[in-house]
């Protein structure tokens, strides 16, 4: 399979309250709203197995070349909120790298979020609708970058 045959397009995301979830990861983390999308209930319900009516809205975020998809149904019956633990199968966390880890966990509660542990060199919080983030100093990005570029020097 060669690099290019498979690209990771975006990670999806349901949440209950759309603006506040735009909201939330523009104001904290800097994401910018790259296009918004009513689907139409034909192709959305056989595709994700939701009954209709479906009412999916979906805001598509950016952040460098990472994309976040919120996705809304507007419709009775969604099933609620159920917190999952972090060491059930299934996606766990979104990590993140800020700048100043202080003054971003600092703004967590007041766009809506829930601060769950604080370490000196990481974070984990909830979104407004449960879902865990992490967050770590930029200077963990950095050291990744400078290891992944050690590692591929050696192998050329």
């Amino acid at each position: 399979m060669s690099d290019d045959s498979v690209v990771v397009n975006h990670v999806g995301q349901c949440v209950a309250d759309l603006d506040r979830a735009t909201a939330f990861y523009v104001e904290l983390l800097g994401f910018t709203v790259d296009r918004r999308l009513s689907v139409p209930d034909e192709g959305a319900g056989p595709l994700l197995g939701v009954a209709p009516p479906v009412g999916l809205t979906a805001v598509y975020l950016l952040r460098g070349d990472f994309q976040l998809e919120l996705l809304a149904y507007d419709r009775p019956g969604n099933p609620p909120y159920r917190r999952r633990e972090m060491n059930e199968p299934g996606l766990t966390h979104l990590s993140f790298s800020v700048d100043d880890l202080d003054a971003t966990v600092d703004r967590v509660a007041t766009l809506g979020g829930e601060v769950v542990s604080r370490l000196p060199m990481a974070a984990m919080v909830r979104d407004p609708d449960g879902q865990l983030l992490e967050l770590l100093p930029m200077a963990y990005r950095r050291q990744v970058d400078a290891d992944r570029a050690a590692r591929q020097a050696a192998t050329s």
